[in-house]
């Protein structure tokens, strides 16, 4: 128990038998229940777990036949908690790189009832993250930001891969988990899928860790930016109909689709005028006007219909 409230703590784990026994070693005893969702490793990791629920009965074991993702696997821990009732999840991986010294720091917010969801943010902690991270995760961590900043409406986070959470009960029950993206992408789909609900979000300092010789990250440069930027499209497109249509009308998707087409349409015009004077043709000023005036009002209503979103999330509606 944490302040009168029931904590469980989900470790999600895929062939991580040199570190699964360090990671679960370090729970702390606030943790009511501890669920290990093995996502179908192939070594010896859910037997190392099964000898360590000797000496820990609050662990419990939850294997999946084969690997289905690691969003997969945290939506399993999510139900396991949810049937246990606990108050509060904490997330961490089975690779002993997240401090969980420091999950008061996750904690509080929510049962304070400040947040519905809390994550780490490592660049919060200390400037040498930023210094000792790898300059290609750097940039790439720092464009898939802004992109998730755009998608979920969440405009005061960042550092979203970080896989350090933790969230109320009430909010695990109030999302529909079974549309959720189950593979690598996860955090951010997740961070969409709240906003869409309107729950309250916040990042907190968290101590990075780097072990040396083990994996650090997700992020595999570009490659990884060009995997999730996909997903995170289509899920900005369903976050603005599912929450400012169907739940509660929003004049912000006039300004973001109206834009969108203004800013095309405009688009499509500067295409013809440099085509056209390619070919010899000379269009009116009325026409390069007209393509400056379609451009400026596309790109003025999209940056106002995100003005209103960071409006409204500063005001704490989401």
């Amino acid at each position: 128990m944490y302040r009168n409230k029931k904590i469980a703590l989900v470790v999600v784990a895929y062939n991580e038998q040199r570190l699964i026994i360090p990671t679960l070693s370090k729970v702390p005893a606030l943790f009511d229940r501890v669920f290990v969702v093995d996502d179908g490793s192939k070594d010896a990791t859910p037997q190392l777990v099964t000898d360590r629920q000797q000496q820990d009965t609050r662990i419990q074991l939850i294997q999946h036949p084969s690997n289905k993702g690691v969003g997969a696997a945290l939506i399993t821990g999510y139900y396991a908690e949810r049937a246990e009732r606990c108050d509060i999840t904490v997330v961490i991986g089975g690779d002993d790189q997240m401090p969980l010294e420091q999950v008061e720091r996750l904690l509080n917010p929510i049962v304070d009832g400040a947040a519905d969801y809390v994550k780490g943010n490592r660049f919060l902690e200390e400037t040498n993250a930023i210094e000792s991270m790898p300059r290609i995760r750097l940039v790439g961590n720092t464009i898939i930001s802004l992109l998730t900043k755009i998608a979920s409406g969440y405009y005061r986070i960042f550092d979203v891969v970080d896989g350090y959470t933790a969230i109320s009960l009430a909010a695990i029950e109030k999302i529909n988990w079974a549309q959720a993206w189950t593979g690598y992408g996860y955090p951010m789909d997740f961070l969409v899928r709240m906003n869409a609900y309107g729950l309250r979000v916040l990042d907190v300092p968290r101590r990075a860790i780097y072990l040396p010789g083990e994996r650090q990250s997700q992020i595999k440069g570009w490659k990884y930016l060009l995997r999730v930027s996909p997903m995170l499209f289509r899920d900005f497109l369903w976050r603005l109909k599912f929450r400012y249509v169907y739940r509660d009308f929003h004049p912000l998707v006039f300004l973001y689709f109206g834009g969108a087409l203004s800013f095309l349409i405009g688009l499509g015009i500067g295409i013809w005028i440099v085509s056209s004077k390619i070919t010899g043709m000379i269009p009116s000023a009325a026409t390069s006007i007209l393509c400056a005036l379609f451009v400026t009002i596309g790109i003025q209503s999209i940056f106002f219909a995100m003005l209103f979103e960071m409006l409204e999330e500063r005001t704490g509606h989401g």
